[in-house]
């Protein structure tokens, strides 16, 4: 009897190759997602600054030494299992093998070794990326204040007497002196393609030196988890030619609100998704206040009743 279409005969005879028709999807989904996300915006693998490009560097190295390593022990491992397979003949059996000097000299010198040129490579580069250390240069450096807020960022540029929120203007090819803290709990300032990341603790200055090499736009972001609102905590990085740099700091100087003390207390409540704006004046006295916490720090994140308009969570 001929079975119905459909049925139990059908389903032997022509079985899907991957099971159910939605198996391949999820399948391919899974595989794609990574090589998409990669290439979702540019990073430490791609560099636009001399810092970022110094580690870059050893990365690289570092990687190249593991492999040194890492590539023979699994060709050792084929070899050795090819060789001793039981057709073969010629592999010579010896079960009373205990010791050989030669092979102790082999297996411990090459892992250190390897420790050896990853360590000196990590010494020699940690001294010579201190975040600290000003970067040579025949133009003098940018000096620019960085307040981590919940959760937003606050640029203040001393000398010129203006500020940003969450875009950070610089002139391409001068180093960036970032004098850094934070108004509440700590968080890390990173720009990926320039280089160094570094935290911000409420109560202290930490230091660091970036350079953009050439104009262009670069994401910064805080990669510390730090509330409610730290997937939304980032900015862009304008870089941009001197003269440009300039014309936005003379556009920006006496238009917009004032930063001080008063208008600080307003910024420092918390929000996300902060728009990027400016302050046409800038109080150069106001990040020591910040630091010194003679402006208050801000709450920080409430643990289990955040703010219903800052979280969307309801709270239980």
């Amino acid at each position: 009897m001929r079975a119905k279409p459909g049925g139990p005969s059908d389903a032997k005879r022509c079985p899907h190759p991957f099971g159910s028709p939605s198996v391949p999807i999820a399948r391919r989904a899974i595989i794609l997602a990574p090589i998409i996300l990669t290439g979702c915006q540019a990073g430490v693998l791609d560099p636009a600054g001399p810092i970022g490009l110094a580690e870059k560097t050893i990365l690289i190295d570092s990687l190249a030494i593991m492999l040194a390593i890492v590539i023979p022990t699994i060709a050792a491992t084929l070899g050795f299992a090819w060789w001793f397979r039981a057709p073969n003949t010629k592999a010579r059996y010896l079960p009373d093998f205990a010791y050989s000097g030669r092979l102790e000299l082999i297996v411990w010198s090459i892992p250190l070794l390897t420790i050896t040129l990853l360590g000196g490579v990590a010494w020699i580069g940690s001294h010579d990326l201190d975040p600290a250390v000003p970067l040579p240069s025949d133009k003098p450096p940018l000096d620019v204040q960085v307040v981590s807020l919940d959760w937003k960022w606050l640029f203040i540029y001393p000398n010129q007497r203006v500020a940003s929120v969450n875009q950070l203007v610089v002139p391409a090819g001068v180093p960036i002196h970032f004098t850094l803290t934070s108004a509440s709990v700590m968080s890390t300032f990173f720009i990926p393609q320039l280089g160094s990341m570094i935290y911000t603790m409420n109560g202290m200055a930490t230091q660091l030196y970036l350079q953009a090499d050439t104009p262009g736009t670069f994401r910064g972001l805080s990669g510390h988890y730090n509330g409610d609102g730290f997937s939304d905590m980032h900015f862009d990085v304008l870089a941009v030619p001197t003269d440009r740099f300039t014309a936005w700091v003379s556009a920006t100087r006496g238009t917009g609100p004032t930063l001080n003390a008063d208008s600080y207390a307003e910024l420092e409540k918390q929000s996300v998704d902060a728009h990027p704006f400016t302050y046409g004046n800038a109080d150069p006295a106001l990040f020591r206040q910040i630091v010194t916490q003679k402006l208050p720090p801000g709450p920080g994140p409430q643990v289990g009743h955040p703010d219903v308009n800052v979280s969307p969570r309801t709270q239980r």
